[in-house]
């Protein structure tokens, strides 16, 4: 791994990060994942596209690059356009993605995040979806998602197994690491949600039953990529829910990761009926949504932390790592509006990238669309297409170049 001298204004979001010799990143900007809904429709399978956008990141001085969620099982997706790796009959094709990035930049680390979406899948992927109980969507989903059928004991061993094998097919691709979702509500966060769970047998009741799940997802996917691959997991701070997921729970998960040897923890917050992790819950001012969580998770782990969602400026990012909340900045929106983003960073003390709330002045409109997504889809899809991003794009603009990508599926809800 190189380095550059780090600039004064921010010598530390510029440090290098290689604690315990296995994440290896040259600097703290970490990419969170964004779903980007780029894939061929029934192939599944990341594309040029795909290899564009991850290139172009990684050229503009990205340390770490997560991808969009991609599923473990294509008859489980989160949304049209999903990448999924479930057996190695395509994985010429992820060795190509990942390979566009080390070509690009050979110091950014580049990881995979694996995912079910248990029941946040619509009814027009998935009639009849998977959670740990019976449990509907509410506020408003109930009409777009089924109420899934609870899993049984074997279902749920050979979900964990479907893990294990994605993440070992990940590693043999050449990517550097892997991330577990388990946030924003999909399968793993259901298990954790006591509004979810309501088992009573081992996988649910109590805290320690709720969160067996991931704990068993990650010694699987452990015992499958060995000791020295870099294993995550995105984890909510908390569901914004009555009766969610929260609190000390999700201080003694973060706890029990550590003591299984989780190498990075990043945490974000919110589901599908609470979106917290889009800034809707959180105040307009102020910047790092989940910062005060992650400096007070501190005191439960000494696990390598990144903190996700409401970073703009160069000084915040500087001032939350310096306070030692946090060891990585999470960037997902900004990165597409601004894909050299550690590059302006670095030269300009006053760098700040707002990406503001884009809206076509129809509520409906902007609900059916989901414009808080699908703007910055359209600006991936920009930067995959090879062309520049548009930061100008009207709402309008993006309404229309999500029909034309999705096609029927852009006027069907797929997710809040």
């Amino acid at each position: 791994m190189t380095t550059s001298p780090s600039p004064a204004h921010a010598p530390t979001l510029f440090s290098p990060f290689d604690e315990g010799g296995k994440i290896g990143a040259p600097n703290r900007f970490f990419k969170s994942a964004m779903s980007e809904v780029m894939a061929v429709q029934g192939e599944h399978l990341p594309t040029q596209a795909h290899n564009r956008v991850y290139a172009r990141w990684a050229a503009g001085g990205t340390g770490i690059l997560v991808t969009g969620n991609v599923m473990i099982d294509k008859t489980a997706l989160g949304e049209p356009g999903n990448v999924v790796l479930e057996n190695d009959a395509h994985l010429d094709r992820f060795a190509s993605w990942s390979d566009a990035v080390h070509q690009a930049n050979p110091d950014a680390r580049f990881w995979m995040q694996i995912n079910h979406p248990g029941k946040q899948s619509p009814k027009f992927l998935t009639p009849q979806p998977v959670a740990p109980s019976a449990v509907p969507l509410g506020a408003g989903l109930e009409a777009a998602f089924a109420t899934p059928k609870a899993l049984v004991g074997e279902e749920i061993t050979d979900l964990i197994k479907r893990f294990a094998t994605t993440a070992g097919l990940v590693q043999r691709a050449g990517f550097d690491g892997v991330q577990i979702h388990g946030a924003h509500g999909y399968l793993v966060s259901q298990f954790l949600s006591p509004h979810h769970n309501r088992r009573t047998d081992q996988w649910g009741g109590s805290a320690e039953n709720r969160r067996r799940f991931v704990l068993e997802v990650y010694r699987a996917v452990r015992a499958t990529v060995g000791p020295d691959f870099p294993v995550s997991i995105k984890m909510n701070s908390a569901d914004f829910q009555k009766g969610g997921f929260e609190g000390d729970e999700a201080y003694d998960l973060i706890a029990a990761l550590s003591a299984e040897g989780i190498d990075l923890i990043e945490i974000s917050g919110g589901n599908y009926e609470s979106p917290a992790m889009t800034g809707v819950k959180q105040s307009t001012t102020r910047e790092a949504y989940f910062l005060d969580f992650a400096a007070n998770a501190r005191k439960h782990t000494s696990v390598a932390l990144a903190v996700t969602g409401g970073f703009r400026s160069v000084a915040a990012m500087e001032t939350a790592l310096v306070s030692g909340a946090t060891d990585f900045i999470g960037i997902a929106r900004a990165l597409t509006l601004d894909p050299e983003l550690p590059q302006h960073a670095a030269a300009n003390p006053d760098y700040t990238c707002d990406v503001g709330r884009p809206s076509t002045g129809i509520k409906s409109l902007d609900k059916m669309f989901m414009i808080a997504v699908s703007y910055y889809e359209t600006q991936i899809r920009r930067l995959g297409a090879g062309l520049e991003p548009n930061p100008k794009m009207s709402a309008w603009r993006a309404v229309a170049q999500s029909a034309k990508a999705l096609g029927l599926a852009a006027f069907r809800k797929r997710r809040a």
